[in-house]
């Protein structure tokens, strides 16, 4: 078995830029079950980087400076991979850290019980709020709120105040471990868990917290969600087979799609909502048309591609996760075989690869220019994104597919050629 097709040659891969690694204290207890990183996160305006070290504990770093410090892309400190920059403070009473007067601080924060999921949400006024008691509120965000949502191993979801690490409030409607969580990039401050108790709840945080729905349809653990960028849809994945969508409007399941042979275990959506990826433990990511419930690209870990009765069993190709770069042309997955891939959505074989041990979550920064991937030793590695110029004709591609869905490009009087390009079936 072979980690790439035989018309691939490894070396002549790419080797992707190991910019620097974020560590944590090493204790003799920590060889135990318990330290994992199993979620990262940045925020949405690129403010500040998340992730949990095991232990209960979250770190959140300012990532403006944490970026400079990697310097990447500029020849300075953390570019040469044989000597990466390495952050390892610790504050030990979990407190809070000033780094430099007047910036942002840095927190590290104790939610009580292992954390397993973690989600940025920012409020965006001038957006109609989707709450319907508006009579009083405990809590008035402001314009430049920053929350952060963690999910607990005894079902609770913690809010915590971003810029003060203050907790906001305590929702305790899930009866198992939270495994996910996503905010609606509309602003609207809708927050969506996932959870091994088979079920997705949906919670307002401008109305309290507020539990406004559940979406019931999971026969088994919910492992992950993730919204469009217009938030109408939400994607949601687990122990199954089977891709979930819902309309986010009315809280319906739209369709199921059916393609993978083994437990999906991580989803999202490209920049453009034209795409949706998908990572599995059958050893590929599948890129859908969601709109047509179509299969456009297979990312395949292993070659041979195991057949759907062995993609069902165990393999060191388990897909762990998979992210969408901010660009709209490349995707990172992480697997078991110890090594992550960035892929190009136009070829079926990785841009570059790089080592990563017992890697277990990915996240691309708000730009794109950087790779978070979280591990089984609670530490984070980054890597740079390969870099190149976007056409001009897929800048229009996504600027058209952010407003149009698949059957209404298909309906334009326009050349067959153009309309594949528009509806990505040439990738």
């Amino acid at each position: 078995m072979a980690s790439f097709p035989d018309s691939v040659n490894e070396n002549d891969i790419g080797k992707a830029k190991f910019i620097g690694e974020l560590l944590v204290p090493v204790a003799p207890f920590d060889q135990k079950s318990g330290r994992e990183a199993w979620t990262v996160a940045f925020a949405p305006n690129g403010s500040y980087f998340a992730w949990s070290q095991g232990h209960r504990i979250v770190r959140l770093i300012p990532w403006t400076q944490c970026f400079k410090n990697f310097s990447v892309g500029h020849g300075g400190e953390g570019t040469n991979p044989s000597s990466p920059r390495r952050l390892s403070r610790q504050n030990s009473d979990g407190g809070h850290e000033i780094t430099v007067a007047g910036e942002p601080r840095e927190h590290t924060i104790d939610c009580g019980d292992i954390v397993w999921g973690l989600a940025f949400g920012s409020s965006v006024p001038e957006k109609q709020s989707r709450c319907v008691n508006i009579e009083w509120h405990r809590f008035k965000f402001g314009q430049d709120q920053l929350l952060l949502a963690t999910g607990l191993n005894n079902g609770r979801i913690k809010i915590w105040d971003v810029y003060t690490g203050k907790l906001l409030l305590n929702l305790m409607d899930h009866t198992d471990v939270v495994r996910d969580l996503t905010f609606a990039p509309d602003g609207s401050l809708m927050l969506v868990s996932a959870s091994r108790d088979k079920t997705l709840r949906v919670w307002d945080l401008k109305d309290d917290g507020n539990m406004v729905k559940v979406l019931r349809a999971h026969q088994n653990w919910v492992y992950c969600s993730a919204f469009s960028p217009d938030s109408s849809i939400l994607c949601s994945v687990g122990a199954g087979k089977a891709v979930f969508l819902w309309n986010m409007d009315k809280y319906t399941l739209i369709r199921k799609l059916e393609g993978h042979h083994n437990d999906v275990v991580s989803c999202e959506f490209s920049p453009d909502g034209a795409l949706l990826a998908t990572a599995s433990y059958d050893t590929r990511v599948i890129v859908w048309d969601h709109h047509k419930a179509t299969i456009l690209l297979e990312l395949g870990h292993l070659f041979p591609p195991p057949s759907p009765i062995f993609a069902g069993g165990a393999n060191d190709r388990w897909v762990r996760s998979v992210s969408f770069c901010p660009d709209g042309r490349h995707i990172a997955s992480i697997t078991d075989d110890k090594l992550v891939r960035f892929w190009s959505i136009e070829e079926r074989a990785p841009q570059a690869i790089a080592s990563v041990s017992n890697g277990l979550c990915c996240a691309f920064s708000s730009e794109g220019s950087v790779l978070a991937a979280g591990t089984r030793d609670g530490s984070v590695h980054l890597w740079e994104c390969p870099r190149s110029i976007a056409s001009l004709q897929h800048m229009c591609r996504m600027a058209l597919r952010r407003v149009m869905a698949t059957q209404q490009v298909e309906a334009l009087a326009i050349p067959t050629p153009l309309r594949d390009y528009l509806t990505y079936k040439v990738i």
